[in-house]
């Protein structure tokens, strides 16, 4: 898969402050080939991940009462250095024009363009720094519904990874490879039973980033204000994975930081991106959940998989652990955990169809505090 990603900005001659295309390329050549597999192996591995795709759809449709329908995107199972050129394109497609409104209000509040040695060598920084954080992203990664992706959402499912952890966690190879199917098939149904869906969430998050660089210097004050609380993100302030005794993110009356990010933000984009977060939280636990509900019959090993895996999840060795705190990556894998909660009580309470009031608009999407509260949920959609 080769990346075509534009390198000038959408409406303008200026190039993007990031070579995307190269982003992908030095990920590709960064980022471990995967475990040690022969080539019929790897061929007998995609396509069984294919068929996987396939049949994941049926038992989705059935347990989350949620059909992708026909223009729910493709089905693509890639490598480690092709989820990173997809990724990268995504990426590009989104940010680019951000930047390219932030570079044209530096433009004028100081009367000239960037320079083009500077910007210059600035792409390339920019690329080699990217690169190197898809390319550990690439090997963490099992499968993905690319919202983003410019020519419609389309489902990544990354084989080197699903191999590596079905090795590592002792699956049944062919239960594994559906289990993972399964998941990220629920994104997709969730997308595309509700297309309204992707254009909000794009939005939202296009939003969050034109403020965020709205003032590049107050951006970058912040951030070496907050380096101070670096020591905060990386041993977290309680032994909650989201850094909170409540699962907020706070502790002892200040909001411990879960990423990088967190050093940037002003309280105001704190609440923005809480709410996104909120509804990331929705999306990953409903995945969660139907992809364990659709039970034995679908998945004979179901259960030990899902015991393993969580297993693994909280495993990992220290070094891994600092990299995942430093990107925000303990708190993804909160959202997990309190999707999943919220999910399930709902439809403890009101039924799937109940539940699936979620997907009706953005006003029906639950508030960081109904996630936490979902009864609170229940009683101001339904009554």
């Amino acid at each position: 898969m080769t990346a075509t990603t534009s390198t000038r900005h959408p409406g303008s001659g200026r190039r993007s402050p990031v070579d995307w295309a190269a982003a992908g390329e030095a990920a590709a050549a960064i980022a471990p080939p995967g475990p040690a597999m022969t080539r019929e192996e790897i061929a007998e591995l995609v396509a069984e991940l294919r068929d996987c795709a396939g049949l994941a759809v049926d038992p989705v449709a059935e347990t989350a009462q949620l059909e992708a329908g026909p223009d729910a995107g493709e089905v693509l199972v890639v490598d480690r250095a092709g989820w990173a050129r997809a990724n990268a394109r995504s990426f590009g497609h989104l940010v680019d024009p951000v930047l390219a409104r932030a570079l044209e209000r530096q433009r004028l509040e100081k009367g000239r363009d960037v320079p083009d040695a500077f910007l210059g060598l600035s792409r390339a920084l920019n690329a080699a720094e990217t690169g190197g954080l898809l390319a550990f992203m690439a090997t963490k990664v099992l499968g993905q519904y690319d919202v983003l992706a410019p020519d419609g959402g389309r489902l990544l499912l990354v084989a080197p990874n699903v191999a590596q952890v079905e090795r590592e966690i002792g699956a049944v190879p062919a239960d594994f490879r559906l289990w993972v199917a399964l998941h990220e098939e629920t994104h997709r149904a969730q997308f595309g039973a509700n297309p309204w869906l992707a254009g909000w969430f794009r939005g939202q998050v296009t939003d969050l980033l034109d403020d965020l660089l709205a003032d590049p210097g107050s951006t970058v004050e912040r951030f070496v204000e907050g380096l101070g609380r670096l020591p905060d993100i990386l041993r977290g302030a309680s032994d909650d994975p989201t850094g909170g005794a409540a699962g907020d993110g706070t502790a002892g009356g200040r909001r411990t930081p879960t990423g990088l990010v967190d050093l940037v933000q002003t309280p105001e984009q704190r609440a923005r991106l809480d709410a996104l977060t909120a509804v990331m939280s929705l999306l990953e636990g409903h995945a969660d959940v139907v992809m364990d509900e659709v039970g034995p019959s679908v998945v004979p090993s179901v259960a030990q998989i899902r015991a393993r895996f969580d297993a693994r999840r909280r495993g990992t060795g220290p070094v891994d652990r600092v990299v995942r705190r430093l990107l925000g990556l303990e708190a993804k894998a909160a959202q997990y955990r309190d999707g999943a909660r919220f999910v399930r009580a709902v439809t403890d309470e009101v039924g799937i169809e109940g539940f699936n009031a979620v997907w009706a608009g953005p006003d029906a999407l639950p508030s960081p505090a109904e996630l936490r509260e979902p009864s609170t949920w229940v009683a101001r959609v339904h009554g």
